[in-house]
């Protein structure tokens, strides 16, 4: 009789539970990420109106603090709260600064994005840690498990810009963001039915003397981080030249990290012989992975401006049955459009001041301006609460307010671009919701505010010879977060199977591709993806033509082929060649180096999307390859020494 303890069949009862939650959560992050710098910049669909420099810092401050809070959140969890309790609180976090979004106004954006740091440093790291924690250390279903969780990560992001692209289409942003909230909060339900059965998920790991107290890592890393980087904010500010040029947010961040890399550089300096390989080793691999993730997570930055705005993005093949996939041109689109695009009927655009179009674009009217409208020849204000407007001009309503409610700013942002910023005070009601139209042929058509600049820029390039669309009728597009948020993850589930397969075929052959290659080869895969939209933006004349979205897509195909060989190796390499009793200081290295990428990735993402700019950045990627190449022998040996 044999006694071997047979192996468990199907997956732990919990996973279900953990998959559903993850799925949710990532729906709602990734619609949101999608959008975000859109709904920043954007001054045609009711967005905030800042510059593309402003909100390219917000976006890549935000994505630093995203990656970074889960080492924190990771540790509270693990000494205090519980996992369960973590996430659960994370989860509502996260809805509030949803919800927040949901609500156009500038203090409850701030506080949203403030929110959703703080929740996703205690969800992210903890409902991982509970799928790991739903197995024994040498169970054969772990791998299997966390494919199945990796595939809720992937399905939640496919499916954000399917939802996300329909809701503002129909409604607007806000619309958007909110869905995001309720998606948290499904999730958040499904864990709490869920509580008993992922008891057992809910264990903290043993405890060492050997470990770094929660209150080490505060006074020695969060703290001196903290005051760093306040001071040089501050500093940053009354420097004429980085308040110009990179600004006093990126500086304050550069500055704040310092200390802390000073912290990690003497954890090496200081280690023992035997550690000392290992922690030696993981320096590549620090800068390996942020400088992926500085690229990959341009996607919401430097890629959705491209996309947005130096893209042709016709897509006349939606079918008329989910028109509400197709977004309709604004005047905006048509500044660098190809001639033989038909514009809109000069009838359709009502000429304004500049303060008039913003307040348009904002879907936000005095009550003064609607009277002019209304008193103008041939224009009619048509109000919501007698007129039934049709769904696919929802988008264009707008709500009215006295003139001495709504603050519209105008000045210049940290880098001295000008900015107009239109608001009311939060909890303001309006006074009515109005539709601005005129009758074209016995029909009610939408008009359209823009200001004498805008008006010409729509008609500069157009051939003459083409006649103009039918007033009410739109040029169809396809959104830009279709393109940036939705091409990822289907191209990682299309591929995976594809890497896998070839790296199982190496090794079958007796040419396995090692892990410290797999990393190299994966930063050369990524410099070739940004090499084609070198390419692409050249094409396109860096922006004084709109190029084909072909570009998008072989980028997108290509990068993912890096992300595979790469991303997948990090953490594991933190957790195989850290000391024991520093892997949780070093996993935080690894969020440390991606959130340094992402604030990277912010500061690339406030220029302009030209040719030199992206082979400025393959370059520097092909450098970090450069790096890895030479470090291969030393990380080579190090994976040996410690069986990684």
């Amino acid at each position: 009789m044999s006694n071997t303890t047979p192996a468990p069949k199907g997956q732990p009862a919990g996973l279900r539970a953990l998959f559903m939650t993850e799925m949710w959560e990532r729906l709602g992050f990734y619609l949101m990420l999608g959008i975000l710098l859109l709904y920043i910049t954007d001054t045609e669909r009711g967005g905030l109106g800042f510059t593309t420099k402003l909100a390219a810092e917000i976006y890549g401050t935000y994505m630093a603090f995203v990656y970074f809070t889960p080492f924190l959140g990771g540790m509270i969890a693990d000494r205090f709260l519980g996992f369960r309790r973590s996430v659960f609180i994370g989860g509502l976090l996260m809805a509030g600064g949803y919800f927040s979004l949901g609500i156009r106004s500038i203090e409850t954006f701030y506080l949203g994005l403030v929110l959703l740091c703080l929740g996703n440093g205690l969800f992210k790291p903890n409902i991982s840690a509970m799928v790991g924690n739903l197995y024994a250390p040498n169970d054969p279903r772990r791998d299997s498990g966390f494919n199945i969780f990796y595939m809720g990560i992937n399905i939640g992001a496919s499916l954000s810009a399917l939802l996300s692209a329909p809701l503002r289409n129909l409604w607007s942003f806000n619309t958007a963001f909110t869905a995001a909230g309720v998606g948290l909060l499904i999730g958040v339900a499904i864990l709490t039915l869920n509580w008993r059965k992922l008891a057992a998920a809910d264990r903290q790991s043993e405890k060492s003397a050997e470990d770094i107290s929660f209150g080490q890592v505060m006074g020695t890393i969060i703290l001196p981080a903290a005051v760093f980087g306040v001071l040089g904010y501050f500093l940053g500010g009354r420097i004429p030249f980085v308040a110009s040029t990179i600004g006093p947010i990126t500086f304050g961040f550069i500055v704040g990290m310092l200390p802390v890399m000073v912290y990690f550089g003497l954890i090496v300096k200081r280690a023992n012989a035997e550690e000392k390989p290992g922690l030696a080793a993981l320096i590549p691999v620090f800068v390996a992975g942020g400088a992926f993730f500085m690229v990959l997570h341009l996607s919401g930055g430097l890629m959705t401006v491209f996309a947005e705005h130096n893209t042709d993005r016709r897509a006349e093949w939606i079918p008329s049955s989910m028109d509400f996939y197709a977004q309709k041109a604004m005047p905006s689109y048509y500044g660098n459009a190809d001639a033989k695009l038909p514009r809109p009927d000069k009838q359709v655009l009502l000429t304004v001041t500049d303060e008039g179009e913003a307040m348009f674009g904002a879907r936000i009217l005095s009550q003064d301006l609607v009277g002019q409208l209304d008193a103008a020849p041939g224009v009619e204000v048509l109000d919501t609460d007698t007129y039934d407007v049709p769904e696919d001009e929802a988008f264009l309503v707008c709500k009215v307010f006295p003139r001495d409610q709504i603050a519209i700013s105008t000045g210049t942002d940290a880098h001295g671009v000008a900015t107009t910023s239109v608001k009311v005070e939060e909890g303001t009601e309006p006074l009515d919701e109005v539709l601005l139209a005129r009758t074209i042929d016995g029909t009610h058509v939408p008009v359209l505010l823009v200001s004498k600049h805008t008006q010409d820029a729509v008609y500069a390039k157009a051939d003459p010879g083409v006649s103009p669309l039918k007033p009410g009728t739109y040029v169809r597009l396809i959104n830009a977060e279709m393109l940036t948020g939705l091409l990822n993850p289907v191209f990682v589930v299309l591929l995976t199977p594809v890497v896998v397969a070839f790296f199982a075929w190496r090794t079958r052959i007796g040419k396995g591709v090692t892990t410290a290659r797999k990393i190299f080869w994966g930063m050369i895969i990524t410099t070739a993806a940004i090499l084609v939209m070198a390419f692409g933006a050249n094409l396109g004349q860096d922006g004084a033509a709109k190029t084909s979205m072909i570009w998008m897509v072989l980028y997108y195909a290509i990068i993912t082929v890096g992300e595979l060989c790469l991303s997948p190796m990090g953490l594991s390499l933190v957790t195989k060649l850290s000391p024991k009793r520093l892997v949780g200081l070093m996993m935080g290295g690894w969020f440390l180096s991606t959130a340094i990428g992402n604030k990277l990735s912010g500061f690339i993402s406030g220029l302009e999307p030209t040719t030199q700019m992206f082979v400025i950045i393959a370059v520097a990627i092909l450098g970090v390859a450069g790096f890895i190449f030479l470090m291969l022998p030393r990380l080579d040996a190090a994976i040996k020494k410690y069986g990684a």
